[in-house]
């Protein structure tokens, strides 16, 4: 997502910071105000639309109301979030507020406040329950939903008239009759595309699994990869699709960036995709749309849903200031710009409320529809990571072989892994 790298302060092993105190200075003097480290991940492709700036206002505006705290900001670039995030915890350098990807493993070694001690009640009561619900861990809450996003099902308007499809496939069999009838009748075109290479081919086979009322874990926690629901999907996919050649001849080795290039040069039909999808589909000139994808009888209610997350570390003790700066930073005016500005989706129900109401966001429609009921990752499993890394390696294989045998294999290391991590 991000491009640019933002340097932290020399209280950070480095030499500034885009906060609004000085370069190399945190106390003022007598009556020093408290000062918080926020570190963000960097949503923008280039400087002029770089996230420093969203959170350089942020902070301006945070800290004119409140004057005894200063903010100091540290946009750093996806690549590099991570490893420079983890050594400054090697080095005791915490951050007090933290914007990225992943939360369980702060919470596995004891860093992370619960929600309860950094949200007021009515900021919690705001976030939307199927995104807060992602950040619990054994039932309490750590992680803080920043932004979200979802998977509808795209496909190529122009080509379905061509096949002579007049309604958007509702169902798995909906699907395959259409495919059917796009080789038959449009050739050089990939019917569906479906992509099971180890870029994101856990977001494609949890969404096949959820239409059959499968998934990865069960309510409880299990990892159910081999269920007999999940059995069944990559027997129908296998089946359907690809021994019938109605989509890649392998899709074990097709990452979803080549099926999003596909749909984006009218090359394939149609696929899963997220918000992202809708800029490439325009840039390349394909009249498309976006609908709930289909599941074995009917749509799904419940599609995949992908947050990024804010969590406050408990190592400075500053757990009433960040209570402070959360709270404002989470107010409809601020999470309204930040997803205004990169396109992105809320997580909280005023900012919901307004985007779908505004008539400015009308593309992403089918994404708010299914929003609230967004179904997650075991995301607060810290099994999860490693497990996820399994499923990319290899669950491609079990629409080529006998699914049976892949699943049993990746439910073993599954439950090997949770057993590790307990």
């Amino acid at each position: 997502m991000t491009r640019k790298n933002v340097l932290r302060t020399a209280a950070f092993g480095t030499v500034c910071t885009l906060g609004l105190t000085a370069c190399g200075g945190i106390g003022i003097g007598g009556g020093d105000p408290v000062v918080l480290e926020l570190v963000a991940a960097d949503y923008g492709d280039n400087a002029s639309n770089s996230s420093a700036m969203y959170w350089k206002d942020v902070v301006k505006s945070f800290e004119a109301t409140n004057s005894k705290i200063k903010i100091n900001v540290h946009v750093v670039n996806w690549s590099d979030i991570d490893k420079q995030v983890k050594a400054m915890i090697q080095s005791g350098n915490y951050p007090d507020v933290l914007q990225a990807g992943g939360y369980a493993d702060k919470v596995a070694d004891d860093l992370l406040y619960p929600v309860g001690d950094v949200l007021s009640t009515w900021t919690q009561a705001n976030l939307m329950d199927s995104f807060a619900d992602a950040g619990r861990v054994h039932g309490t809450q750590y992680g803080i939903p920043f932004v979200s996003s979802a998977r509808a099902f795209f496909y190529n308007k122009a080509i379905f008239a061509q096949a002579g499809i007049i309604d958007a496939p509702k169902t798995w069999d909906d699907v395959r009759r259409a495919a059917e009838l796009i080789k038959a009748k449009v050739p050089g075109v990939t019917p569906y595309a479906l992509p099971l290479g180890p870029e994101e081919a856990q977001g494609e086979s949890m969404i096949w699994e959820l239409g059959n009322g499968g998934g990865i874990t069960d309510k409880n926690g299990k990892y159910t990869l081999n269920s007999q629901a999940n059995l069944d999907t990559f027997a129908w996919l296998k089946r359907n699709l690809v021994d019938t050649g109605l989509t890649y001849p392998h899709p074990a080795t097709t990452d979803r960036k080549t099926a999003f290039a596909d749909f984006a040069a009218g090359k394939a039909a149609m696929l899963n995709g997220h918000p992202s999808l809708i800029q490439m589909s325009k840039n390349g000139g394909v009249d498309y749309a976006a609908t709930a994808i289909p599941g074995k009888d009917g749509p799904l209610k419940s599609t995949l849903g992908v947050a990024d997350w804010m969590m406050a570390f408990k190592k400075n003790g500053h757990k009433d200031t960040i209570k402070k700066f959360l709270d404002f930073a989470y107010a409809k005016e601020n999470t309204l710009k930040f997803d205004d500005l990169y396109n992105l989706m809320p997580v909280t129900r005023d900012t919901l409320a307004d985007m779908t109401a505004s008539g400015k966001h009308a593309d992403l429609a089918p994404f708010f529809a299914l929003l609230p009921r967004a179904s997650f990752y075991p995301l607060g499993d810290t099994s999860w990571d490693a497990v996820s890394a399994e499923i990319k390696k290899s669950i491609g294989t079990a629409v080529a072989g006998n699914p049976t045998i892949t699943l049993d294999d990746l439910q073993r290391k599954a439950e090997t892994a949770q057993a590790q991590a307990k």
